[in-house]
């Protein structure tokens, strides 16, 4: 997951920080793997506080992210970090983490929401974010997308839950 994750923010890192002269040529692989901790780490801490309606928004979102409280704090945490670890200005990090983050993540939902994609297994994911308890106990009750036919994937998984 991590891999295809970090693959997708490589493909939307062009001009936000590969050809972005906020961000030194030499830090933009670790800023590119920051972008990947932001959103792996804003993640599990909903995965382990149980806001499962909070995640279920996210993937019912089509485009706009940026209002999503979710989205919002992993946009913060990582215009702190490149800020913090990369000597980036305020500005300009906020930039890049406000433009890159939703695009990633909007990719990121299409992905586990496509049937027809298997490069986001879900039941890895969840596994990846909660360590089991929590996201193994969503994963046996509800099912993943390699399994939608009986379960309804992950989208079926949050519709099922919610109601």
């Amino acid at each position: 997951m991590i891999e295809n994750l970090i693959n997708l923010i490589k493909e939307n890192a062009g001009e936000l920080i590969v050809n972005n002269q906020a961000i030194a040529n030499e830090h933009n692989d670790a800023a590119i793997s920051e972008t990947g901790n932001s959103i792996i780490n804003g993640l599990k801490a909903e995965v382990s506080k149980g806001n499962i309606a909070g995640l279920s928004d996210i993937l019912k979102t089509n485009g706009n992210l940026t209002n999503n409280p979710i989205v919002a704090n992993i946009i913060s945490g990582l215009g702190n970090n490149l800020v913090s670890k990369f000597n980036v200005n305020q500005t300009d990090a906020n930039h890049i983490s406000s433009e890159l983050i939703p695009n990633v993540m909007n990719q990121l939902i299409s992905k586990i929401n496509d049937p027809n994609d298997d490069s986001f297994n879900v039941q890895s994911m969840l596994s990846n974010l909660g360590g089991g308890g929590l996201s193994g106990m969503l994963i046996n009750m509800f099912g993943n997308k390699n399994n939608n036919e009986e379960k309804g994937g992950i989208s079926g998984m949050f519709k099922n839950f919610l109601g």
